[in-house]
């Protein structure tokens, strides 16, 4: 197994473990939405802390349920990763491009003063 094959599993170990401990741990059971996402922990402390506080914006549109919330997220997630993968693939294409033009180029010198006419030559 090469270097950068262990280096993979390694990683996608820990990726699994980062999933898969918090359920296994029970992290999170004593509360009422225990894996609720960030904004509804920090809508929950400033509640706590200030009952009266009035938000200063509201949503401009409000998903008619959590699935489907769920679902808008998860679009807007693979299309952001659809957007990096072609900038990245794009941006590697190029650079294979310019490499292989500079190795015909370097492999046939000749082929270039063979397709100027005998005026260009001159």
């Amino acid at each position: 197994m090469s270097r950068n094959t262990k280096i993979n599993v390694l990683l996608l170990v820990l990726v699994a473990a980062l999933a898969v401990l918090p359920l296994a741990l029970g992290l999170g059971d004593h509360k009422k939405e225990p894996f609720s996402g960030a904004d509804a922990e920090a809508e929950n402390a400033i509640t706590e802390i200030q009952p009266d506080y009035k938000p200063w914006f509201s949503p401009l549109y409000e998903p008619p349920s959590g699935e489907i919330e769920s679902a808008l997220f998860s679009l807007q997630a693979a299309l952001g990763a659809g957007v990096l993968a072609y900038y990245f693939g794009l941006r590697r294409g190029r650079r294979q491009g310019e490499q292989r033009a500079l190795e015909r180029a370097a492999a046939s010198p000749g082929r270039e003063a063979a397709g100027k006419s005998t005026a260009e030559r001159a």
